[in-house]
Formats: structure tokens, C-alpha cells, sequence
């Protein structure tokens, strides 16, 4: 049994070797697939599910505080549970397919002032697929709203609604010709 050094057998951070069997390939993806969409509903569920319950808690007008406090608590109540039920399900997950940390995490305030990180003997870093899944989850979030952005939001230069809904005005004189 090999450990990580500062942790004990059996404790949270220790890696331990023993023989787990593997679940099958249809139970890992479907796995996979369900860290996937709690993944995903971090970024889209929830936020739409705290702005329905404010627009429920609104009514009709203008927005009040009160519909603004219930946005912000609801979101931030489904986003803990999500966070919670991904964390559960990948603590699952690698108990299923015998995966483990490869690196030991640090509580912020034990770390070294000095920024270095611990290196293990024999221990290479590599990300699990769970954390792959967030990985890929958070790019895909800022590539489309870097997409968004630059090509279909409003422009508060000239308060046109998307950046492509009108043609520059040098553009349209040269096609007309």
C-alpha cells in the first residue's frame, strides 16, 4: 500500500492501491454522461431555473429588489446542490472504475507562501474524467460566450441589436452599385 506522504491509509488524500473491479463500459459512460448534465446544468439549468422563479416571484413591471434577492438565493442554493451532487457522483464514479486523485489537495490556508507545489515520487498529474467533464464544461462556456459576444450582442456604440442585424453604411453603398 503506497500513500501519499502527509496522509494517513484510509483518510481523504491517501492513495491507496487495491484491486477494484471495474464496472462495465455501458455503466461508466452512462456515468459519464450524467456528470455531463449536472455539469451542464451549472451553467444553463440553474441560472434559468433561479431567473423563472424570479420572473415567478415578480410578476409583472419593472424588476423589484425582492425579485433580484430571490434570483440570487435561488441561484445560489441550485448551484451548491449541483455542485454537491457532481462532487458525490464523481466520488462514485471513481469508486466505480478504480480511479483516484493522482494530487493530493491543499486546504488555501495550509499552502507554502511561497507558491511551491509538493512533488510525489513516482506520481505524474493527470486529470479524471470527472474533472475532464468540467474542463471541457467551462470551455465550451466561454467559447460560446465569447461567440455571443463578438458576434450577437447589442453594440452600445451605435445601440444596433445584434452586430450583424445591419450592414456598415459603406458596405451597403458598395452593393448597391
Amino acid at each position: 500500500m503506497s500513500c501519499l506522504p502527509g496522509a494517513a491509509p484510509g483518510h481523504k488524500g491517501s492513495v491507496e492501491e487495491e484491486t477494484v473491479e471495474r464496472a462495465s463500459a455501458p455503466k461508466r459512460i452512462a456515468f459519464a454522461a450524467l456528470l455531463t448534465i449536472v455539469g451542464l446544468n451549472v451553467w444553463t439549468g440553474g441560472p434559468l431555473l433561479a431567473l423563472w422563479v424570479g420572473s415567478r416571484v415578480q410578476g409583472s413591471g419593472s424588476p423589484t429588489m425582492g425579485a433580484v434577492f430571490v434570483v440570487v438565493v435561488v441561484l445560489a442554493i441550485v448551484c451548491l446542490v449541483l455542485a454537491m451532487l457532481f462532487s458525490r457522483l464523481t466520488q462514485r464514479y471513481q469508486e466505480m472504475t478504480g480511479q483516484a486523485a493522482t494530487v493530493r489537495q491543499h486546504t488555501p490556508w495550509l499552502r507554502s507562501m511561497r507558491g511551491e507545489r509538493p512533488q510525489y515520487a513516482g506520481v505524474e498529474p493527470t486529470l479524471t474524467t470527472p474533472e475532464r467533464i468540467l474542463v471541457g464544461m467551462v470551455v465550451i462556456a466561454f467559447v460560446l460566450f465569447e461567440v455571443w459576444f463578438f458576434f450577437f450582442s447589442g453594440s452600445p456604440i451605435d445601440n444596433r441589436t445584434g452586430r450583424a442585424a445591419a450592414e456598415p453604411p459603406a458596405m451597403s453603398a458598395l452593393l448597391l452599385r
